[in-house]
C-alpha cells in the first residue's frame, strides 16, 4: 500500500498554494503532500489511533460493505459512517458505490507528515 504524504499549514497558506498551482506558478513534486490539514489538532482528530486501526482493518479484511465493516470492527454503524465520511473528505479512504451499498477502500495505512 502506498504512503500518503500529508501537509499541515494554516488555511490561508493552503489556499494561496492551491491558487499558485492553478496559475501555473508552482508545480507540485511527487513527494509533496496531496492531503492538507489546517492544524495539527485536526490531523490528530482524523488520524486518531482508532481511525488508523480502522484503515488497517479495511486494508487487511477488504470488507464489501459498511455493514460488514461494522461487524468486524465492532463499531456502531452511525459512528463508523461519520468517521469514514470525514476520512473520505481528506482522501484517506474511498467510499465506492456498489449496487445499493457502499464499499470502503483504504487509500493508505502509512503517512508522512510535512510541516
Amino acid at each position: 500500500m502506498a504512503i500518503l504524504h500529508i501537509g499541515v499549514k494554516p488555511q490561508s497558506e493552503i489556499r494561496a498554494r492551491l491558487i499558485a498551482i492553478a496559475k501555473g506558478e508552482v508545480k507540485p513534486t511527487e513527494n509533496e503532500p496531496k492531503v492538507w490539514f489546517p492544524s495539527i489538532r485536526s490531523l490528530a482528530e482524523v488520524l486518531s489511533d482508532q481511525n488508523r486501526e480502522l484503515l488497517k482493518l479495511i486494508a487487511e479484511k477488504e470488507p464489501q460493505s459498511l455493514k460488514e465493516l461494522a461487524e468486524i470492527s465492532g463499531r456502531a454503524p452511525s459512528n463508523l459512517s461519520r468517521s469514514l465520511k470525514t476520512m473520505s473528505h481528506y482522501g484517506l479512504v474511498k467510499l465506492e458505490r456498489h449496487n445499493r451499498g457502499v464499499k470502503p477502500v483504504a487509500v493508505a495505512t502509512e503517512f508522512h507528515v510535512h510541516f
